[in-house]
């Protein structure tokens, strides 16, 4: 597959979000019996709500042989953004999400060549003219998702909320990436859109998503903390106290929130059971051992996981629930 962002004129019509999802959530069982799949070995299923085309420029054949050797069944691909050089991009800086992700049309394209194993979301930078209109467009075409807003905007500005209520019309979820003083700002007052919009499940991400896991958590500069966690954190107070936010466990962040306590991780799945998703955020090429941050994800929810319900929750169930699948 081409790196190159397909040409408009080559989008199928005729595709609603429910008929698109209705295709493609069943996914196909990876055959690779090495690598990642170390750790996802066995014929369970898994959804992963988090990965990217051209992640740090990973070509598109490594990328779906990484998610087979992984045991992925099925894969939902969030778009950058178009590039731009404004405020909330941080003067292009972030363009690409930071990582020379690619956008609406590449993740869209990839996941119809590859139906059976790979959904899209859709993304724009949400303070542009035409923002709602460009999100609109890939939700109509089967976008399953707003993902993953990245910018440097205030969380309660005009510009996001209008996502929000975007997603409220279409009923999909939101997901958001936290990192103080970089990517959506005022983390502790997000309770206040939490409230406002009910009916839009969010889900965080990031950085200071998964440092706030401490009731401890102080320094918000701070953003991989190690050693010992107080549960009782912002972030479990958001996830026990409004039933429309979720999280995602991708990410160094994530692995560093589930390793950096043996006693903590444990308890936090059985509390948080239904309102956690597998995530991998992983760009590794290899697909092995412990250069594979999505394995070792994996690993870490079933070595912490109080039993196989709970497991499969995490790494199936509660994204197969969410995302209507």
């Amino acid at each position: 597959m081409s790196h190159s962002t397909p040409d408009h004129a080559t989008l199928e019509k005729g595709f609603s979000r429910r008929q698109f999802l209705a295709v493609t959530g069943m996914g196909l069982a990876g055959a690779a019996l090495t690598g990642c799949a170390t750790a996802a070995a066995g014929p369970a299923r898994i959804i992963d709500i988090h990965q990217h085309v051209n992640y740090a420029n990973r070509p598109d054949d490594v990328l779906l042989k990484h998610q087979r050797a992984m045991g992925v069944t099925t894969t939902i691909l969030l778009p950058a953004g178009r590039p731009m050089k404004i405020a909330a991009t941080h003067d292009g800086a972030a363009n690409g999400l930071e990582a020379k992700a690619f956008g609406n049309e590449a993740c869209c394209q990839f996941a119809r060549a590859h139906p059976k194993e790979f959904l899209f979301a859709a993304n724009e930078v949400p303070d542009v003219e035409g923002a709602t209109a460009e999100i609109e467009k890939y939700l109509k075409l089967g976008a399953c998702m707003i993902a993953e807003q990245k910018f440097g905007v205030e969380c309660d500005s005009p510009a996001m909320q209008r996502i929000y209520a975007l997603a409220q019309a279409h009923d999909v979820p939101v997901l958001m990436h936290w990192q103080f003083r970089r990517y959506n700002h005022g983390f502790d007052r997000f309770h206040l859109i939490l409230k406002k919009y009910p009916r839009v499940n969010f889900i965080g991400h990031a950085q200071t998503w998964w440092a706030n896991v401490d009731k401890n958590h102080k320094d918000q500069s701070v953003l991989y903390p190690k050693g010992p966690v107080t549960p009782g954190g912002l972030t479990e107070r958001y996830l026990a106290d409004y039933p429309n936010m979720y999280g995602d466990l991708s990410a160094g962040s994530g692995l560093n929130a589930l390793t950096r306590d043996d006693t903590f991780t444990t308890g936090f799945f059985e509390r948080h059971q239904d309102k956690l998703l597998y995530g991998s955020d992983c760009n590794d090429h290899e697909s092995a051992g412990p250069k594979c941050q999505g394995a070792q994800t994996i690993a870490a929810v079933r070595r912490f996981a109080p039993n196989h319900q709970i497991e499969r929750k995490l790494l199936y169930e509660n994204a197969k629930k969410l995302f209507q699948l």
